[in-house]
This record gives C-alpha cells, structure tokens and sequence, in this order.
C-alpha cells in the first residue's frame, strides 16, 4: 500500500512514541525505519470521563504523541511523523488494561476463559501540525483454559505488561480459538488504517 510514497517515508524521520519491540517490529516489516521514544505521559486518564472506550485510547495515544513531539522538538533531531498507541482489553463494559499483580492477572485470564472480548487500539499519527486519529476493534474469542494453564501462562511472565494480561503473538495466543477483526489490532497497531493514514498524509508529495 504505502509503495507509491515509500521514498519519502524513508526519508522522514519517524518515532513511535512507544517503548513497545511488537509495535516497532510490525512497523520496520513494512519497510519503514522508525525510533522508539517511550511517553513519559502518565497514562492517568479516568476512562469514565468518556463516553466510549474508542474516545478513551485515543486519548492516551494522543497524549503520548503530544508528549513526545514536545520534547523532541526541543531537540536537534526533530521528529517528521510521531505515531502513538493505545490498545485496552474489554469484557463486559469494563476495561482490562495491564496487570498490576500475578493475582489480578490470573483474575483476567480466568473472565477472558471461553468468552469473546474485545480489543480496541487507538491511534494518532502527528506530522507537523496535522493530527490524525482512528481506533480499530477487533473480538477475540478465548477457548477454555484451566486454572492450571492461566498459572503455568503467568509463570511465563509475559501477561505482565500485556492489556488483558496476555500477548496474542506469544504463548498467550494458545488460548485464542479465533480473531474477528484486524489481528494487527490485538497485538497493538491496527496496519491497514495505519498506512492508510500515512499514505494519505504524503501521496500529495509524490511528484516532489
């Protein structure tokens, strides 16, 4: 997709305001080089403060974004494209974002067993002054697990720091029977809307 504008982006100086290797990854797949700078935004909005869960990701990735942009812009190596995200784990109206305990992790596995959630990503996109914002969902449908299984995932280690306390591109996607959706969604950067975003954002450079 983003071919036609691919000699630009490379010439751009990219940053995913981000400390996440998923996300970093799926983006040099695509081609494209890019720097992580994790936010040092706190990630302290209330999500009942909005109305929907889509309103609230992209809320946090805008402010990692904004946060970000500001502090590099101080810098020498100002940033040409800065790209946030946000992903947030849903069951029941309720958001499930990162364990804070191996107890309430085990809790998150157990309400995910055999049930379909579903996981919402936002994301912003800032280059220069044009901000763009989207949020993707996708369900995921969990099979059965045991206690026995959600203790042997969380001695592994990895629902740590995963919404929903499991990575589905790890060994928690054993648990996953099927994704209705953008897969890319679930591990935490929707691609297609994402080079959508850039493309549009450039092909009017292309005879440049």
């Amino acid at each position: 997709m983003l071919e036609p504008v691919m000699h630009i982006l490379k010439q751009k100086n990219i940053i995913l305001a981000s400390g996440s290797p998923r996300r970093k990854e799926l983006i040099e797949n695509i081609g494209l080089k890019v720097s992580l700078c994790p936010s040092l935004f706190e990630e302290n909005l209330d999500p009942k403060s909005f109305a929907t869960f889509s309103e609230f990701v992209e809320e946090t990735a805008l402010q990692k974004v904004l946060e970000v942009d500001d502090r590099l812009n101080n810098q020498s190596h100002k940033p040409d494209v800065v790209i946030g995200a946000d992903t947030m784990v849903t069951l029941d109206g309720e958001m499930f974002g990162k364990p804070t305990s191996e107890r309430e992790a085990f809790q998150m596995l157990k309400r995910l067993s055999g049930r379909t959630h579903t996981v919402y990503t936002g994301v912003v996109v800032k280059s220069f002054d044009e901000i763009v914002k989207f949020t993707e969902k996708t369900n995921v449908v969990f099979g059965e697990i045991d206690d026995e299984q959600i203790q042997g995932y969380i001695a592994t280690g990895e629902p740590m720091d995963k919404a929903g306390g499991y990575g589905i591109q790890g060994v928690g996607g054993t648990f996953v029977e099927r994704v209705e959706g953008d897969y890319f969604t679930v591990v935490g950067l929707p691609l297609y809307r994402l080079c959508s975003v850039l493309y549009n954002m450039f092909k009017h450079q292309k005879s440049n």
